[in-house]
This record gives structure tokens, sequence and C-alpha cells, in this order.
């Protein structure tokens, strides 16, 4: 493929009106990122081989998500990061292996195409390092004003394993609860940039795949009861989520939950919750007793897992109810997230 930088700096309207403008653009910041043999036909959709995808399993996994976070850069990831890797999570985290993703964007009139191109390039290295392709996409210019510099939407396309069935409504009494490292770091990454906090130790996003992961748990424990990425909400959403759909109650230790000092600071000084805070790069993971040290210990030896803990139980009392043991041995409800204290988080 032959590609010419293009010379303006800045996105105008032309840039949406489907003319050799707009092809240009697609060209010089899209395709030349996100070249491969699927997304190189140039046609209005992907045409993708259907033996390559029954070759991985018995079930197609299919999930969209668009991005609105504002800053569009902050410490550790961006935009374009976070997009790739939030798709290729909520494939993961249903035992799915991500093959695909559609980008679609819509850009604001005035917004900088270095910025533009800055972010495909951040998107084309995540899809990279977490084996997905990016085949389709689409781009929409809008008027200055009527948006806010950038929005992204991803659809990813995964496989299920055979063998494999995970789901909120599988917990039963007993079982364990892991999460894969410390929580609250996106939210509160977020929040610092967002509000130019002056704080002595950079707090950076958690972003990043969790399809590598989630490979070693299904390695050496198929029966995986449930997994779910803990984002807007964070974990004590997740969990309350799971208590509810399978109907039992669930029973958290605060000492085994793993928070950075430096987001138990943040939290602290503005009166947060760290398990409200959003996370993009963690998972809560709910496996039989049985198997519990087994995955923890290939949770650790990952990357993306090195600082897994075990958190909480599984009971058979107060179904759909969360309960946390303090530090002080007492015990309070956790409940749902109830308002947004952040928005523009992901």
């Amino acid at each position: 493929m032959t590609n010419t930088q293009i010379r303006q700096k800045n996105i105008t309207l032309s840039h949406g009106n489907g003319g050799k403008v707009m092809q240009d653009l697609i060209n010089d910041v899209f395709v030349s990122n996100f070249d491969n043999p699927i997304l190189g036909q140039l046609e209005d959709r992907a045409s993708l081989d259907l033996a390559n995808i029954v070759s991985s399993g018995d079930r197609l996994a299919f999930t969209t998500d668009s991005y609105v976070v504002d800053p569009l850069f902050f410490p550790g990831s961006d935009i374009g990061k976070l997009a790739v890797n939030g798709t290729v999570n909520d494939l993961a985290v249903g035992g799915a292996k991500p093959l695909y993703l559609s980008c679609s964007v819509i850009i604001e009139e005035g917004l900088p195409i270095a910025t533009l191109r800055q972010v495909a390039t951040s998107m084309k290295i995540a899809a990279n390092l977490a084996g997905v392709q990016i085949v389709t996409g689409d781009t929409k210019v809008v008027d200055r004003g009527a948006a806010d510099k950038l929005f992204i939407n991803t659809a990813g396309i995964g496989v299920i394993r055979r063998g494999v069935n995970v789901s909120a409504a599988n917990l039963q009494p007993g079982d364990t609860i892991i999460v894969n490292g410390s929580i609250g770091n996106h939210g509160a990454a977020i929040l610092v940039t967002r509000e130019e906090l002056a704080l002595s130790g950079e707090i950076e996003s958690d972003c990043q795949a969790l399809n590598g992961l989630i490979d070693t748990i299904l390695e050496v424990c198929p029966q995986v009861r449930a997994m779910r990425d803990a984002t807007r909400g964070g974990l004590a959403t997740v969990v309350n989520e799971f208590a509810n759909a399978s109907n039992v109650g669930i029973r958290l230790f605060e000492e085994s939950i793993p928070v950075d000092e430096a987001v138990k600071g943040v939290c602290e000084i503005l009166g947060l919750d760290p398990m409200y805070l959003a996370n993009e790069g963690k998972l809560v993971a709910v496996v039989p007793r049985s198997h519990s040290e087994t995955v923890l210990a290939a949770m650790r030896s990952h990357p993306a897992g090195k600082n897994s803990s075990i958190i909480g139980e599984v009971t058979d009392t107060s179904s759909g109810t969360v309960t946390l043991k303090t530090i002080f041995g007492t015990e309070r409800i956790v409940d749902m997230l109830i308002g947004d204290r952040l928005p523009r988080i992901c």
C-alpha cells in the first residue's frame, strides 16, 4: 500500500464528506496503522474466514463499546489503547479468544490530525500486543462544539472455547474470589489528571489486555465459574452483579484487597472508596475452592497477574448481598455504585 501523509493540520468538515479528502485521511491515519489483508480489501464490510473462526471454539462472542474518556491522554494510557483493550477484555472475560475488532470514530472539527494519528498508532500497538486485527471501521466528522474532540466505538468478535461456560449466574457457595492486582488505578489516574492535582507520585492507569492472563487461567481451570473486568463501578459493582445473578452471598476481606498507597492517598483526600473506582486492566474471577490455589499460582506467573490475591468467598447466606469484613473485624454491606462521581472515565 502506498500512502502519502496529508498536509492539513486539523480536521475539517470536508474530512467527513466521503470524497477524496476523507479517503486521504483514512489512508494516512487508519489504513497505514491497521493494515492487514482483511482491512486492505477496503470494502464496506470485513469478510472473515469461518473455518478460522470455528477452529478456535464452538460459539461466537460479539461485543461493542464506546469510549468518550476525558482527557484523551492520561498517565499509562490514552483513548486508543483503552478502546482496543476494553473490547478485547469484554470478549476474554466471557471465555472467548478475541480475534477481530472494528473501529469507528466521531471526530470534532478542529481536532489536530497529529492527535488522531497518535491515537491510531496507539490502537495499532495495543491490537498487536493483544493478538487481534482491526478489520473494518468508519469515520464521521461533526461541527465544532457538537462533540468533545474524539469519540471511538469498537466492536469485537471472538470465539468461546469448547467446554467453557463462564457466567455471572454460575457462582456456588464455597467458591473463591480472586482479583489480579491493585484496584482503582485507572479511576485515580483520570481524576488526578483531569483535576490537575499535585501529588508526590504519579498514578498510572492499569489499562492492559487480559486475554493472555485469561488463557493462563483457563489452561489450569476450565471450570471457572465467572469472570468480569471491573471497569465502571469498580470491584464493588462487579461482585454485586455476581451476587444478584447467582442469588448467593459474597464476603470480601478488606485486608486482602490490594490497593496501591498512592490510590489510597487520593481516596482519603477526596473521600472516595477505591472499591468503586474504575479499572481497565483488572478482572474478578470466581473459581471452585478446590482450584483456588492452582489458579492463584497460575495468575501470579503471568505479568498481568503477578499481584493477584484471593479477596473473598461465596456464601449461602444473605443471598444477593455483598459484605466486607473490615480490618477492624467488623462487617459492613457493600452496595452497588449509586450515581457517578467521575463521568467520562472510559
